[in-house]
């Protein structure tokens, strides 16, 4: 083997070599499978007191709220599909009360230039909710409210305005009952970090400033009705065969799975 196809193995070799060592767990992924055997997952929370500046607050928290009882089910279908868990176990029960429990902090931050809202719980009540439950850990995701900085084309791509923009967004934490966080989204070991919008609740009235002449784009909210049939779109797969999740939830728990299932 001549000196050029042994250096183009090896630059193979390693692109595999990395790829499949990929752990997006804050701990080694050989000693979070020895840890967490069955992985709780609770109701999918609405943190109603966050940053949610919609006119319609009340109305969009109830909305999220019976969207999220339905589509949490999916989550733990896709979870048990990806086996990177020997047992996956929804724990069902009432978020409202679930939250108001466990929650003990939250924390705007901004790292990576990623904006997000994180969560900090209970030591007690975590503890016990885990072993009541009786699995290793428990994934808790929690739908908020952030104000975060974004630029937003028009339909033509030429015109943008970047400005401050109100979203919905999904975060989650995998922990056990001593408190650790051994999995989070955001995830801050991706090369490369996001965090798109599980909703964005407003947008730029391109067309509006048109019709009147001006340069001044309004930002405003989006409608309960219009957030509905964004939330009621469904998913398709390749041969367009429904896939009874909602395209919104898909994208975000999709995007999740993906940084489980890393061995």
């Amino acid at each position: 083997m001549n000196g050029f196809f042994k250096c183009a193995l090896l630059v193979v070799l390693s692109f595999f070599s990395f790829g499949c060592s990929q752990n997006y767990y804050n701990i080694p992924r050989e000693k979070y499978a020895q840890r967490v055997k069955v992985l709780g997952v609770a109701p999918v929370v609405v943190d109603a007191d966050s940053d949610i500046r919609h006119p319609e607050k009340d109305v969009l928290v109830a909305l999220v709220k019976d969207f999220n009882r339905i589509q949490e089910k999916k989550l733990v279908e896709m979870i048990r599909e990806s086996k990177s868990h020997f047992d996956v176990r929804s724990l069902g029960g009432d978020a409202d009360p679930l939250f108001t429990n466990l929650f003990f902090r939250r924390e705007r931050r901004d790292d990576a230039g990623t904006a997000y809202n994180k969560y900090f719980f209970k030591a007690e009540p975590l503890r016990d909710y885990i072993k009541s439950s009786n699995v290793d850990a428990v994934l808790l995701v929690v739908v908020s409210g952030i104000t975060r900085r974004d630029t937003v084309h028009s339909s033509n791509i030429v015109n943008y305005l970047a400005a401050d923009y109100n979203d919905l967004i999904m975060s989650a934490q995998i922990v056990d009952a001593d408190g650790n966080i051994l999995w989070e989204y955001p995830n801050f070991r991706q090369k490369n970090v996001s965090l798109p919008p599980f909703i964005a609740l407003q947008y730029p009235d391109f067309d509006e400033a048109k019709a009147n002449a001006t340069d001044k784009v309004d930002v405003k909210f989006k409608t309960i009705a219009g957030i509905r049939r964004t939330l009621e779109k469904r998913k398709k797969d390749v041969l367009q065969r429904d896939m009874q999740i909602s395209e919104s939830y898909y994208a975000i728990f999709d995007d999740m799975v993906s940084l489980m299932d890393s061995k």
